[in-house]
């Protein structure tokens, strides 16, 4: 299946769902808009792309106090299908409707998928709250929206790996978005959208997402600045707080010396 053959499922789904997603994108906007479109996907084509996925030992490991998950955007070295799908959600005819929804008219994906690709998480991973960076690997876009579609069938909202979105910041609670499985989830970001992905307790099975970032050549909001992925702990949290506190300074002040920083983020699709 081809990624034109994907994006015309999606762009129908889209289209069939307009009214709805700019409804709840509208109604979130001014703190973190976001909306969910449900069977974004064929159900058999989001079959074979959970079992398709890449084994976590053919994925790279991300683990610190920040986070604890398997990533991949070497999208050559997986199966053929992954590559479509992702490149699916970057049709011409998907941007605009994203343009339109979400009310930015200068809307571009990301064919480098900086930071973006494919994400893996198991028993006891997480993803701690925290900001999206705040440009593209060459800090010449703002990073604008995140797109989730979740692929692992029959996954319970009790088992964990939920998008949680923090509208009123970390001391208040977040709205939880469960994975569901062929589900997308599409939510902006800038300087206030803190989210997270709650601990995953399945004892076997692996939460598996898809996941793009589109660019702007302007900010989303007028409060934003350039910032690296920031980290935060938990409400429950507050000695790990303090600490991705301190490793976020720590990492602007590499930054505003070393614009791509000391190591450039390996975590781009180099074709």
């Amino acid at each position: 299946m081809t990624r034109e053959t994907i994006a015309n499922h999606i762009v129908s789904r889209l289209r069939a769902e307009a009214r709805n997603a700019t409804e709840a994108y509208r109604a979130s906007q001014s703190k973190i808009g976001y909306f969910v479109i449900e069977d974004i996907l064929p159900v058999t084509l989001a079959r074979e792309l959970f079992h398709a996925f890449p084994k976590p030992a053919e994925m790279v490991l991300k683990k610190s106090l920040r986070e604890d998950k398997y990533v991949a955007a070497q999208m050559n070295k997986h199966n053929p299908l992954l590559e479509e799908a992702i490149y699916a959600f970057q049709d011409p005819r998907v941007v605009s409707f994203l343009a339109e929804t979400c009310g930015i008219p200068d809307l571009y994906p990301d064919p480098n998928l900086y930071a973006g690709g494919l994400s893996l998480m198991r028993n006891t991973q997480f993803l701690n709250p925290h900001l999206d960076n705040s440009h593209d690997k060459d800090r010449n876009r703002w990073r604008v929206l995140n797109l989730l579609c979740y692929v692992t069938p029959d996954w319970p909202d009790s088992c964990g790996g939920n998008l949680e979105v923090w509208p009123e910041g970390l001391g208040k609670a977040p709205i939880v978005i469960h994975s569901k499985f062929n589900r997308l989830a599409v939510m902006a970001t800038h300087q206030l959208s803190w989210h997270s992905v709650t601990p995953i307790t399945h004892p076997t099975l692996p939460r598996c997402c898809i996941s793009n970032y589109y660019f702007s050549g302007s900010a989303l909001t007028p409060r934003d600045s350039f910032h690296v992925t920031s980290f935060r702990g938990r409400p429950e949290q507050p000695f790990r707080d303090l600490v991705l506190q301190g490793d976020a300074k720590l990492r602007m002040l590499i930054r505003k010396v070393f614009k791509k920083g000391i190591v450039e983020n390996p975590h781009v699709y180099k074709k």
